[in-house]
């Protein structure tokens, strides 16, 4: 079965495949709890909660990706490295790749460009003591500034997965005469375990916690579209996530389930990267959208001055 041909990327695969699959794993430990609120280091019990990652969860994972033989990409804070750094050499040891993913898991769009150039170096001086030379970058929470590319550029890296404009990969510049581009893998918060299972009390979620057979269900039918119309299926997980029992056998039918898909090929994202340079000539440059000015109902800087509701 194809995809009708509106859903048909027409992207240029390996020969024999037809899509790609890759899984990524945002290995962000205690640093994304405290980049939210650094006095969360006080909390033992959410401490404990963000631990699990790296130290039960990882080597949970490496076993599963050795069954399946299959290889991943991490993306590492610069703080999680220092923190465990022998955990880092594992997933190097077992073939994986390590992407940068911030230092401290910042919020990049409070950053001015110096802040931003220092948490980039800061996480590849900390992925430098591990070994680890990365050529693909992950924006902590997917914020990506429109200064980023040339930071990027400027320290070697090769390729980005952190914006949500595609489904299959592209190659970028941050102008029409600017020298060097990126690929850019994307990325879309449907396929992110955050949105199915994170939760911890005055920090993140819902409180509504998903059953691991509505993701396993709903990221299968994404890869079988993707599949058909020959894109780039890429999920997002978080060790601590997604590395509890229950959601890693839900991801072990998963892998099953796209390698029994026609054509399938599983790569990590710098394999992808790689490919995508072979066979992508145009370089796009994204359009910046004007700043619109205060609207009714926001203050002088654009925000909103009290909640909406509707006049009923």
């Amino acid at each position: 079965m194809t995809a009708p041909f509106h859903l048909q990327s027409g992207f240029s695969w390996p020969q024999g495949k037809r899509f790609a699959a890759s899984l990524t794993f945002d290995v962000d430990a205690e640093s994304g709890a405290l980049a939210f609120d650094s006095t969360f280091h006080k909390r033992m019990s959410l401490m404990t909660h963000q631990h699990y990652g790296p130290t039960v969860a990882v080597p949970k994972l490496l076993a599963l990706l050795a069954h399946h033989d299959i290889q991943a990409t991490f993306y590492v804070p610069g703080y999680t490295a220092d923190l465990y750094p022998d955990m880092v050499r594992s997933l190097v040891d077992a073939g994986h790749e390590i992407g940068h993913h911030g230092w401290m898991h910042e919020k990049t769009t409070a950053l001015a460009d110096a802040q931003e150039a220092e948490m980039l170096d800061r996480g590849l001086e900390s992925l430098a003591r591990v070994g680890v030379t990365p050529v693909g970058y992950r924006a902590p929470w997917w914020e990506y500034n429109y200064r980023t590319t040339e930071l990027l550029l400027e320290r070697g890296f090769r390729y980005d997965s952190s914006l949500l404009d595609g489904d299959v990969p592209y190659r970028f510049r941050s102008a029409q005469d600017a020298p060097g581009d990126l690929v850019e893998v994307p990325v879309d918060w449907a396929m992110d375990d955050w949105e199915q299972f994170a939760f911890y009390p005055e920090w993140t979620g819902s409180g509504v916690i998903e059953s691991p057979t509505k993701a396993l269900e709903m990221w299968s039918y994404e890869a079988d579209v993707a599949a058909q119309a020959g894109n780039c299926w890429v999920l997002t997980n978080h060790p601590f996530i997604s590395g509890r029992p229950s959601r890693l056998a839900a991801l072990s039918e998963l892998i099953t389930h796209i390698k029994n898909l026609p054509g399938a090929w599983f790569a990590t994202l710098e394999q992808i990267a790689e490919h995508t340079r072979t066979v992508v000539d145009e370089v796009r440059v994204h359009r910046r959208i004007p700043d619109p000015g205060p609207q009714p109902g926001q203050d002088p800087d654009g925000r909103p001055t009290s909640p909406v509701r509707d006049n009923l």
